[in-house]
C-alpha cells in the first residue's frame, strides 16, 4: 500500500503543477487590444525622410613612376661644418664690471645735457638728464651707456673716454665729447 499511495501522491502533484502552469497560460491570453493599437498608431505615423547613402568615388590606382629618380631619404647636402669665429685678440681693454654705476651712466649721452660748470674747491660740470634732474660731475665720474669718464672739463665741451665693444668681441676705447648747449 505504500507504494500506491506514493504513486497516487505523485500522480496528484504532477496533475496539481499541470493544472497551475495552465492556469498561468490562460492569464497570459488577456485581451491585447490596447497594444495592437499601440502598435497600429506607431505604424500610421509619417516616417521621416532619410537621406540617400552618398555615392562613394571609385578608387583612383596610382603609379609611382619616378623611381629612376633621386631617393627623398638620402641627403643630398654634404654637412660642412660651420664657419668658426674668428678668435678674439684680447687687448686687455675691458669695463670694470665689479665697479657700482653712477647715475649718468643710466642715460644714453645723447640724453645727457652739459649746461654748464660750478667751481668750489674744485671744477665741476653740471649736466641735466633728459629727465630734467640736473647732475653736477667732475673728472673721473661716469656718465653714458659706454663706461665714458670724464677726462677733462672746459668751457665748451667735455671730453670723455669710451669703452666701447667691438662685433668681433672684445673692446676698444675711443673719445668722445659732449659739446656745452646754452640756456635761454
Amino acid at each position: 500500500m505504500t507504494s500506491l499511495t506514493k504513486f497516487t501522491a505523485s500522480n496528484m502533484f504532477f496533475r496539481l503543477l499541470l493544472g497551475l502552469s495552465a492556469l498561468a497560460l490562460t492569464g497570459c491570453q488577456q485581451d491585447k487590444s490596447d497594444l495592437t493599437a499601440y502598435i497600429a498608431q506607431i505604424k500610421s505615423q509619417q516616417k521621416s525622410d532619410i537621406p540617400p547613402i552618398p555615392v562613394m568615388k571609385p578608387y583612383d590606382k596610382f603609379d609611382y613612376a619616378a623611381a629612376a629618380l633621386r631617393d627623398p631619404f638620402i641627403p643630398t647636402v654634404i654637412d660642412v661644418p660651420p664657419p668658426q669665429p674668428e678668435p678674439v685678440i684680447d687687448n686687455g681693454i675691458s669695463p670694470d664690471q665689479n665697479r657700482r654705476k653712477e647715475a649718468l651712466e643710466f642715460f644714453d649721452l645723447s640724453q645727457l645735457q652739459y649746461v654748464g660748470t660750478l667751481e668750489q674747491e674744485q671744477k665741476w660740470a653740471l649736466i641735466r638728464s633728459s629727465d630734467g634732474v640736473i647732475h653736477r660731475v667732475q673728472e673721473g665720474n661716469y656718465m653714458g651707456q659706454n663706461y665714458g669718464q670724464i677726462m677733462e672739463i672746459n668751457e665748451s665741451r667735455l671730453v670723455l673716454k669710451e669703452i666701447v665693444p667691438q662685433t668681433q668681441g672684445g673692446y676698444i676705447e675711443r673719445d668722445t665729447s659732449v659739446p656745452a648747449v646754452e640756456i635761454n
